[in-house]
């Protein structure tokens, strides 16, 4: 495990600084559903820096944690993940749809490290690969339900990168951060 970032705090109004050091970064600290929250809220902070406009619903019970939208362009369906570290996200088949306007935003919250996103079409899974699966659990015995998947290891991270969050965004015509 890599040491947490530390980062000095400075309070420009005042030109003064503090004498202590903030500790960044520090997942850890975070249980599940926060790192899930956190990382929901950050996606959707992105979105509007980038000038979509961004709904949340009043209840998340179709698998949609919220919709965007650019410049009265059409809605965009994300639902969002997040990962502390390598490992495997899903989300169930009856929860998102494959079209060209739902999408997966995922999180990596390394130990230490800033959050990177990554903003997935669904359209990934018309064709699955080694990174993007389909487990279709539909053999004798498996009581699953259907899920589509996303394999995050090293090996698989140049072909995420395609999906990294400003990448994709820009493709969207999202305006720059810059």
């Amino acid at each position: 495990m890599r040491p947490a970032k530390l980062t000095k705090v400075r309070l420009s109004d005042h030109n003064l600084e503090l004498g202590f050091v903030v500790n960044m970064h520090n997942w850890a600290k975070l249980t599940t559903q926060q790192l899930g929250t956190y990382t929901e809220y950050f996606v959707k902070m992105e979105l509007t820096l980038h000038g979509f406009e961004v709904y949340t619903p009043e209840v998340d019970d179709r698998g949609i944690d919220f919709i965007a939208r650019l410049d009265g362009g059409p809605f965009l369906e994300i639902q969002v993940k997040s990962l502390r570290s390598y490992g495997y996200v899903f989300v169930e088949k009856t929860k998102i749809r494959i079209s060209d306007t739902a999408h997966i935003a995922l999180g990596l919250l390394f130990e230490g490290e800033p959050p990177r996103l990554f903003l997935i079409p669904s359209t990934v899974w018309e064709r699955p690969d080694r990174v993007f699966v389909d487990h279709p659990y539909d053999k004798p015995g498996q009581s699953s339900r259907p899920e589509w998947g996303i394999n995050v290891s090293r090996k698989n991270m140049e072909i995420l990168e395609r999906y990294a969050f400003e990448a994709v965004i820009g493709r969207l015509g999202g305006r720059s951060t810059d």
